[in-house]
């Protein structure tokens, strides 16, 4: 389903989003179709949510992935991130009941249409979510991981992991994954 170029409201791109079979983040007024992933990128969310839903099991956050709409009020941005966790009670777009505004954590897999955009404009867009406390960008053509920790005075700490042997541990929740598991079963000759 192609949109045409137009504004759109909010309440408008949800009346669309709710029927429609493809996904489409909304941005400020346009809707934007969302490319399809690849196995790889999809053996990335999985083993990273699967490992940390198990993880967090009988705690008070929740684990989402990848069709778990997010809204971002201060940027007019509803978007699916690849993976997100939430604490406490799940809070809501106001006057729904499917699309989340409170994430602690979000990861994003990166593919070479949207890894600027996720490091730059949906990276500022998140942190103006009180709630956002972390941010992991996992590239899925190399092993690599960007992970963003916010500090109790706003400010964000970087830190990159390429070995496979090395354990990232999020500061947002606790919780350990090594790139090794991160990496299971992913096969970067298959890229194009």
């Amino acid at each position: 389903m192609i949109i045409a170029e137009r504004y759109y409201s909010p309440e408008e791109y949800l009346e669309i989003e709710v029927k429609s079979e493809e996904r489409h983040e909304y941005i400020n007024g346009q809707i934007i179709p969302m490319t399809g992933g690849t196995p790889n990128h999809n053996q990335i969310a999985g083993n990273f949510y699967a490992a940390l839903n198990f993880a967090l099991k009988r705690q008070p956050l929740r684990v989402f992935v990848t069709d778990q709409r997010l809204w971002i009020p201060q940027k007019q941005i509803n978007t699916y991130p690849d993976v997100m966790v939430v604490a406490g009670e799940l809070q809501f777009q106001e006057g729904r009941k499917d699309t989340l505004t409170n994430p602690i954590m979000i990861a994003e897999v990166l593919s070479k249409s949207t890894k600027s955009y996720d490091r730059d404009e949906k990276f500022a867009a998140y942190r103006t979510i009180p709630s956002f406390q972390e941010y992991l960008l996992i590239d899925q053509y190399t092993m690599h991981v960007e992970q963003y920790s916010k500090t109790d005075n706003n400010r964000w700490i970087f830190t990159e992991y390429e070995d496979a042997d090395v354990t990232i541990s999020l500061a947002s929740v606790s919780f350990e994954i090594s790139l090794a598991d991160i990496y299971d079963k992913v096969d970067f000759d298959t890229q194009d």
